[in-house]
């Protein structure tokens, strides 16, 4: 394990973080919760927003895929996401939703200005993003999928968009 430079909790509390934000609207499944954290410790995440019925930790089944990463990200609760999404533009960040709609922005187009904060609404397996999250939204980013499915697990579509916002900021 020391040869793949892995962090310490400690060096990744005190890493600096990529100004991304992922909110999790209303996730029932603790195992997609955990993913979440996985890969947002994957990728420095700034922080997971838990909100509504979204699992938190502790929890055996989130810890199981999270595999420690709940020790590592930061992570707060919210009764609602739209909570979290008033309390994200407070802070300065753009908010976008993962979902296919009209007027979505291609993942593989989207683009950020170097120092941008940015929120990425994930939403419940079944429904989606809750439509007065939407509302809130500065847009919606879609991940193109070509064959007769149309849609993609949450932490499958979380592992996508993460990295490639993580991609796209190392490019600027």
């Amino acid at each position: 394990m020391d040869e793949l430079g892995r962090k310490t909790v400690t060096e990744f509390k005190n890493a600096e973080k990529n100004s991304i934000i992922a909110v999790l609207d209303n996730i029932r499944s603790m195992h997609n919760v955990g993913s979440v954290f996985r890969t947002a410790d994957a990728f420095l995440t700034q922080a997971i927003f838990l909100c509504g019925y979204t699992p938190q930790p502790p929890h055996r089944d989130i810890h199981k895929t999270a595999l420690g990463a709940t020790e590592t990200v930061d992570w707060i609760y919210f009764p609602t996401t739209v909570n979290a999404v008033a309390a994200l533009k407070e802070k300065g960040f753009k908010i976008f939703a993962i979902e296919q709609a009209e007027g979505s922005i291609s993942l593989e187009t989207f683009s950020l200005n170097k120092g941008d904060k940015v929120a990425v609404v994930f939403g419940n397996e079944v429904e989606g993003v809750n439509n007065d999250v939407l509302e809130l939204c500065d847009g919606c980013i879609e991940i193109p999928q070509f064959g007769m499915k149309h849609s993609l697990n949450i932490s499958v579509a979380a592992g996508i968009v993460l990295w490639e916002l993580v991609r796209n900021n190392l490019k600027s």
